[in-house]
């Protein structure tokens, strides 16, 4: 248990020098919302550190060297996805405007605030919904295993509906004649989701290949059935589907079209 404590202490350290580097760029350029590129960024940092103080050296072909891998690679586009879309608008977003005018009349001010609620914040979240990549990391390394070949198939079928998603959606907004128009086809045509849905099943990928490590499972679940309470119930898909209510034609896509688990469309 002592390696796994140490494992949580090293992530949120990493997890933490990242945001504060962040957060300071935020405050020159005036936009804290930059710290939504940061995020993804945070588990490859998480990810990285703890790879590199794993105990009993570092092996090519291993249950850690994979999960580290999935994780970067899962964190570099993400990052990559939210920068593109970050840089082509010159405002910051609504919900950090929100939260200027909210910390603003709190004791301690803006800056105190919005660092400690949300920088801070996302950086114990992150270390929370590595639980899996942390149990792993804190064990000397395992060979790659049936198990481990499982949770990489999951993950990979996670990967391509987010990845997908995320581009059929870019492209379909890139086109003129779709503005204020729902994306209802691809992926979009079987969940209202695809690309939450691929990233809660990323994490259940990675879980399942942490059952690897014969230690500590109900220590790795929660870090899955973290990210899938935040994009199911709190910050996901209710805030997206609050956003599209009212348009034309989302109650109709709505009652067809599976919230989240890909289905074939209703009649």
């Amino acid at each position: 248990m002592g390696e796994v404590l140490a494992g949580i202490l090293t992530a949120f350290v990493a997890a933490l020098l990242l945001f504060a580097a962040v957060f300071f760029i935020a405050k020159s350029r005036d936009r804290f919302d930059i710290i939504d590129i940061a995020w993804g960024m945070a588990f490859i940092a998480i990810a990285i550190t703890s790879f590199l103080t794993q105990p009993g050296g570092i092996k090519l072909f291993s249950v850690q060297t994979l999960v580290t891998f999935l994780v970067c690679i899962w964190g570099y586009r993400l990052s990559r996805h939210i920068a593109k879309r970050w840089e082509q608008s010159d405002q910051e977003d609504g919900r950090y405007r929100d939260l200027r005018k909210q910390y603003l009349a709190k004791s301690g001010g803006l800056l105190m605030n919005m660092f400690l609620r949300v920088y801070v914040v996302q950086a114990l979240l992150a270390v929370v919904i590595s639980s899996s990549v942390i149990v792993v990391t804190a064990v000397a390394p395992i060979a790659v295993n049936a198990i481990a070949i499982l949770g990489l198939i999951v993950w990979l079928v996670g990967f391509y509906f987010e990845a997908v998603g995320d581009a059929q959606l870019r492209q379909f907004l890139t086109e003129p004649g779709n503005r204020g128009q729902l994306m209802m086809r691809g992926l979009w045509r079987y969940t209202r989701h695809p690309n939450y849905f691929g990233e809660m099943l990323q994490w259940w990928g990675i879980f399942i290949i942490s059952l690897s490590v014969p230690v500590f499972w109900w220590l790795s679940i929660i870090g899955p059935m973290t990210i899938t309470i935040l994009l199911l119930f709190v910050s996901g898909v209710p805030l997206t589907e609050k956003r599209f209510a009212g348009r034309p034609g989302w109650d109709e896509y709505k009652r067809r079209t599976s919230k989240l688990f890909p289905l074939p469309p209703r009649p």
